[in-house]
């Protein structure tokens, strides 16, 4: 594995190698109701979810998200990480190029000096990890690089920039794929990635409940939220985000809805363009005019917290784009399993020790 460092960019890019194309296994799975997603190229309804003719022409790119894939719940875990890239690799991408990305250190701070509660909860959280668990920040090294070594044993560059989140890595090396005329997959359960899906670029997220990976498509998308992504992230910044700390509009004037906020959109399609058509004339009630007017800067700033950026500074590798080798793939995974069963057991008997003594 080869390790390049430049513009405090810290790329983990293994020996690529090419190999024969596997075809994905047909399953058939079956979906509980009100979840909208296909399970790898399946059809919902008796439709099919993916051009069949148009995915042999164009190949796909995997953007795998690390981060969140490494919690169970609120708390990490690398078994909840080996669970997910086992069958990740297993049932979804086979050998399809995969690129991982990681935060960097002090990733949120550009937005947190935007807005000071963005993604608050997770600062307190971190905190009392600090404080009850001893060694934890070394802890939290230590297993990071053990998850950058299992990717790059498995043959997948690990991308990680620091002073910036994956998502915004991410949405950068999206369009430069994109530019080279490949397809793009998103793998994340991070709902921020929706404002990017488009008839090349889908989402592959993991279910919990469902115990599996499942493909979420722009037809997905339009008929969960009867608009188009770019509509429903200005939707977000008008009624804010609570799960990031994200304000929205009804804190400073109660009345401003759901409803009047989609009605809105609809007839101007943007909040860039909402906003310059109330300051020149009259788009709605007046305790609405008054609030997109009075409270402009304040759904700007919303919205510049919550789009992700495109302009970060990382360069699509050509390496990067080469079928993953996924020979080492059982034995790689098949030891991190077995490594965390020992920690796991050494754990328990230091607990026993402790008490006992």
């Amino acid at each position: 594995m080869v390790q390049a460092n430049m513009m405090h960019v810290a790329v983990h890019v293994p020996s690529l190698a090419s190999v024969s194309s596997i075809k994905p296994r047909s399953r058939t799975q079956k979906i509980k109701p009100g979840v909208v997603c296909a399970v790898f190229d399946q059809t919902v309804g008796g439709q099919l979810l993916i051009d069949k003719e148009k995915s042999k022409s164009r190949r796909r790119v995997f953007f795998l998200d690390v981060n969140p894939l490494c919690y169970e719940g609120s708390t990490p875990s690398l078994q909840s990480f080996g669970h997910w890239v086992s069958l990740f690799f297993r049932e979804v991408s086979h050998t399809d190029p995969v690129i991982a990305v990681l935060d960097g250190e002090g990733g949120c701070e550009h937005r947190r000096r935007l807005l000071p509660s963005y993604k608050a909860h997770r600062r307190k959280f971190i905190g009392l990890l600090n404080g009850s668990q001893r060694f934890s920040r070394g802890h939290v090294g230590r297993s990071r690089q053990f998850i950058m070594d299992v990717l790059g044993k498995c043959h997948v560059p690990v991308v990680k920039i620091e002073g910036h989140e994956a998502d915004d890595v991410v949405a950068t090396l999206v369009d430069q794929v994109l530019q080279r005329d490949y397809r793009v997959v998103i793998a994340s359960p991070d709902k921020d990635f929706k404002q990017l899906i488009s008839e090349d670029v889908q989402l592959v997220m993991p279910l919990k409940d469902l115990e599996r990976w499942s493909f979420y498509t722009l037809k997905h998308y339009i008929a969960q939220y009867n608009c188009d992504p770019h509509s429903d992230l200005s939707l977000r910044c008008i009624m804010g985000d609570e799960v990031d700390g994200v304000p929205g509009i009804q804190h400073v004037v109660p009345g401003f809805g759901r409803k009047t906020a989609l009605k809105l959109l609809k007839k101007h399609g943007s909040l860039e363009n909402l906003l310059n058509a109330a300051a020149v004339r009259t788009v709605g009630r007046p305790y609405a005019q008054e609030a997109l007017t009075k409270y402009a800067d304040y759904l700007r700033r919303n919205y510049e917290v919550l789009a992700l950026r495109r302009d970060i500074g990382v360069h699509l590798e050509e390496e990067w784009l080469v079928e993953r080798n996924t020979s080492n793939d059982s034995i790689i995974l098949s030891d991190f399993f077995g490594s965390m069963q020992e920690t796991q057991k050494v754990t328990r008997q230091n607990r026993y020790h402790f008490s006992s003594g």
